[in-house]
């Protein structure tokens, strides 16, 4: 009977109040969707940094034929110059840093490299073998490591230049955290809304039925049952948005990412559906409480005697 009568009250409360229950269910289906967007985007930055940084290499260019830095002064790299650079980076006091092997690229190879990949000729033109430099490759066991291997090996005779690739990713992760950053804070702004449209809502509805609200508490129903189907309703709109705002973000993850960008750019470890779906409770749970919070604020002062 209890139920029956909570139910009864709940659609007739959206009823009444159709045009703010729908807006309550945009406003949630638009703030959660941008704070769902900004999780999935910060999961891809850190499937992008595990991805890209466990590949890139610590360049050490080797000293060439012309060069202004001190190290170089007494010429093109030697041999046994050499020998001591990669002992420093094998045995030496950076070694546990380094993945082996160390791979070495001859000025030839580094010219055979950049006439491969010049497909106008703009540079392989004008160059030649001997206006390229010798350079070791190494990767590291840990990237962020970085420092300590430069820091060990800049200084050493025949090196002209250290040179960390990821570098070249800095503004593209940089451009993609403030990207994340934009969408939390547009999600708290419309997550703001959401509960004062949620109030506003609940409000409404006490107001609209405090002649009955009044005649419960004189035949003694607890403050529960005279509460519970306001709160019932605002959750109820707020829940919808969160589940359409979750259907939004796997249908774009879908098909904007999965089908589409995947074919595209293939060397790229993109989020899934199932991300989605992974951030799916907490969306519900976010408009869950904020609905609960709206409620309480309200039926504190509407349906109190």
């Amino acid at each position: 009977m209890r139920l029956t009568f909570i139910a009864s009250e709940v659609w007739q409360g959206l009823r009444r109040n159709i045009s703010m229950a729908l807006a309550v269910v945009i406003v949630t289906f638009v703030s959660l969707g941008f704070l769902g967007s900004a999780a999935l985007l910060q999961m891809q930055v850190a499937n992008l940094k595990s991805n890209w940084l466990s590949k890139v290499e610590v360049s050490v260019f080797l000293c060439p034929e012309a060069s202004n830095r001190a190290n170089c002064a007494s010429g093109p790299v030697t041999t046994a110059q050499q020998d001591a650079i990669q002992q420093v980076l094998t045995t030496g006091a950076v070694g546990d840093l380094v993945k082996q092997p160390i791979y070495y690229e001859s000025k030839e190879e580094a010219y055979d490299y950049l006439v491969a990949h010049d497909k106008d000729g703009y540079f392989s033109q004008s160059l030649t073998a001997d206006d390229m430099q010798p350079v070791l490759r190494v990767k590291l066991k840990d990237p962020e490591q970085f420092q300590v291997v430069a820091d060990a090996t800049q200084n050493l005779e025949g090196v002209d230049v250290v040179v960390d690739q990821r570098d070249i990713f800095k503004t593209l992760f940089l451009v993609l955290n403030r990207a994340t950053l934009i969408a939390a804070v547009l999600a708290a702004v419309m997550l703001l809304a959401a509960v004062m449209l949620i109030t506003t809502t609940i409000r409404l509805s006490a107001l609209s039925r405090r002649r009955e609200t009044t005649i419960m508490r004189m035949v003694g129903s607890s403050k529960t049952m005279i509460q519970l189907p306001f709160m019932l309703e605002g959750a109820i709109a707020a829940t919808l948005g969160a589940v359409l705002s979750i259907v939004g973000l796997w249908l774009t993850v879908h098909y904007l990412v999965e089908d589409w960008l995947a074919s595209q750019f293939k060397t790229v470890d993109y989020i899934s559906a199932s991300d989605v779906l992974s951030v799916a409770p907490l969306m519900v749970l976010i408009a869950v409480g904020l609905s609960a919070i709206a409620s309480l604020v309200t039926l504190g002062k509407y349906t109190s005697a």
